[in-house]
């Protein structure tokens, strides 16, 4: 379940770049964001309030923690991903995406001190190689501009692996649905006091830009947070976040239905690579679990339980 809750969240995150690359014609990349997060932080609201047990509430350091990853992995994230994709091009932001399990590894290693055994490794290097060979014809679009917005993409990467390490240890003993909920209001306040920057070109969106804020509002943001989140806790960070090398493959069937781009056959092949790579790494997983009990990593400075 922890698998398919992953595998169903890069399925709605993939569709994200394409749609997003559509209302940006019509509206800003931080307003985009701050009317996303907004309508989902009221949805999860309202699943909140609906639910027959109350959740356990965090307390005040917990909070505090939940918060910033929220405006780590919400706000900044997607202000980096919006303004990249907007000087980039789709093709360029999934193949970076490929790249953000290594920047987690690599985090984890500093951080929970967590051994990466070899086949993860391995599994993550070719995952990362095969969206390079998905994208790599699709980057060959875009002005100077993209330059910028590829490093923009890249920083992203960054913030999105602090966000997997400390929604991994804020999120201990919180379900998905409260965890995703108050991270996603600190994320929709940080993006609405940063839209105020866009308040001179803000106007009505027209029906089309107002149905894909929508999707990216039920879909993207609500639905695909609580899957990942849902997932993230019951596995690895690194292994979580290698699942989501499948966005490149998603990414680019998303960009053949809505964007009507052409696939060839280097990225068929590039896609076959990367369920590949996703795979040995779900394999080495499975071994593992098999023989010996999962245990969560203790961040540095944290006595063993």
């Amino acid at each position: 379940m922890a698998t398919c809750s992953v595998v169903a969240a890069a399925l709605f995150w993939s569709s994200s770049y394409a749609v997003t690359k559509e209302v940006l014609a019509s509206v800003g990349p931080l307003s985009i964001g701050a009317a996303r997060f907004t309508i989902a932080a009221a949805l999860l609201w309202i699943m909140v309030r609906m639910r027959g047990k109350p959740a356990v509430r965090p307390d005040t350091r917990q909070r505090r923690m939940i918060h910033l990853s929220g405006l780590l992995g919400i706000t900044v994230y997607f202000v980096l991903e919006n303004i990249g994709v907007e000087l980039s091009t789709a093709s360029d932001a999934s193949l970076i995406v490929a790249s953000y399990p290594l920047m987690t590894m690599l985090l984890e290693l500093v951080v929970f001190r967590t051994r990466m055994p070899l086949l993860r490794v391995a599994g993550v290097l070719l995952a990362a190689g095969g969206a390079f060979l998905v994208v790599r014809n699709g980057a060959e679009v875009g002005g100077g501009a993209r330059w910028f917005g590829d490093v923009l993409l890249l920083l992203g990467g960054l913030v999105f692996a602090g966000y997997n390490v400390l929604t991994k240890y804020a999120g201990r003993g919180q379900d998905a649905v409260n965890l995703t909920y108050h991270q996603t209001v600190a994320g929709a306040a940080g993006f609405l006091l940063a839209s105020l920057l866009e308040i001179r070109d803000w106007r009505v969106p027209d029906t089309t830009a107002s149905a894909l804020l929508a999707y990216l509002a039920v879909a993207c943001s609500v639905g695909g947070f609580l899957l990942y989140n849902y997932g993230l806790r019951r596995m690895t960070s690194s292994v979580a976040v290698n699942i989501l090398n499948l966005v490149p493959v998603f990414g680019v069937l998303g960009a053949v239905v809505i964007n009507g781009e052409t696939v060839r056959l280097a990225q068929v092949l590039g896609g076959v690579v990367i369920i590949a790579g996703v795979a040995l790494g779900l394999v080495e997983r499975r071994t593992a679990v098999g023989k010996a009990p999962a245990r969560e990593p203790v961040p540095i400075g944290q006595p063993s339980a």
